[in-house]
């Protein structure tokens, strides 16, 4: 429901199916793209790894922008593209004949040729080492953007959990003008919405504002703050009763269900 809402009424552009940091397999995420590819926002799967077992599979349900987590190097750009292509083509992507992402061999035979034309593939720029081979990795054929990812990088660079860092902040900046020079655009996420900001004025093409569980924990602890807050000012001792009551009327309730259940069951078995 979160898919198809974000695609369909969130007026966002693109959103994050994410396997990497959520538990999202890929039944999971066939049933997200089936409810939102025929939407307003791009679905982007995120895989778990840089390996092309999950490619392939992520491809076939359908999948047409891929994020591969902690790109480091040329080399590791070079695989993550080839497991978007197919053999003969410049790549080891397995050849499946009916599958979602053919429309079920609708588009047989021209979809393999055109396969790669279709795919967007993201690298993340997560270590030092990515920094270091940044103009090398956005070389690589195949390579449609770059995406930043502050809190691994502040890792990487000895300031783990504080991506605000002057010095992680320097760094980031480096790399959007050193991405702009390569041509190939770039990406960033965070969930605070003054540093998007910033990082759209230094030349990113495409940020990821939030993420929907830091969007729903803010909302409730927003919520909360504010109800307890005008809660001061009433008498919480009727309230915390008529709370109490609930949670007897629902014990109640739930005990007498399964009583009642028994019972049936009893009936039904020819024990009553």
């Amino acid at each position: 429901m979160v898919a198809e809402m974000i695609s369909f009424a969130s007026g966002l552009d693109w959103f994050v199916i994410d396997m990497e940091h959520c538990p999202n397999e890929l039944g999971d995420v066939l049933l997200q793209l089936q409810a939102s590819q025929r939407g307003n926002a791009e679905p982007v799967v995120r895989v778990p790894w840089n390996e092309p077992v999950v490619v392939k599979r992520v491809l076939d349900l359908g999948a047409q922008s891929i994020i591969f987590p902690l790109v480091s190097t040329a080399e590791e750009a070079r695989q993550a593209v080839e497991a978007t292509r197919y053999p003969s083509l410049g790549g080891i992507r397995g050849v499946m004949s009916l599958m979602r992402m053919n429309n079920y061999g609708v588009q047989l035979p021209h979809y393999y040729h055109e396969a790669a034309n279709q795919i967007c593939n993201i690298v993340q720029i997560e270590t030092l080492q990515a920094v270091e081979n940044l103009e090398a990795i956005a070389a690589v054929d195949g390579v449609d953007a770059l995406f930043v990812g502050p809190s691994d990088l502040s890792a990487s660079m000895g300031h783990l959990g504080n991506p605000q860092h002057p010095d992680v902040r320097s760094k980031i900046a480096e790399v959007f003008g050193r991405i702009a020079a390569t041509g190939k655009a770039s990406g960033f996420l965070t969930a605070n919405h003054a540093d998007c900001k910033w990082a759209l004025s230094l030349g990113c093409n495409f940020v990821a504002v939030g993420s929907d569980v830091q969007m729903l924990t803010s909302a409730a602890r927003a919520a909360a703050t504010d109800f307890h807050h005008s809660a001061k000012h009433c008498d919480y001792r009727q309230g915390l009763a008529i709370c109490s009551k609930l949670r007897l009327h629902i014990s109640s309730a739930n005990a007498g269900a399964a009583n009642s259940a028994h019972v049936a069951n009893k009936e039904a078995n020819g024990w009553a």
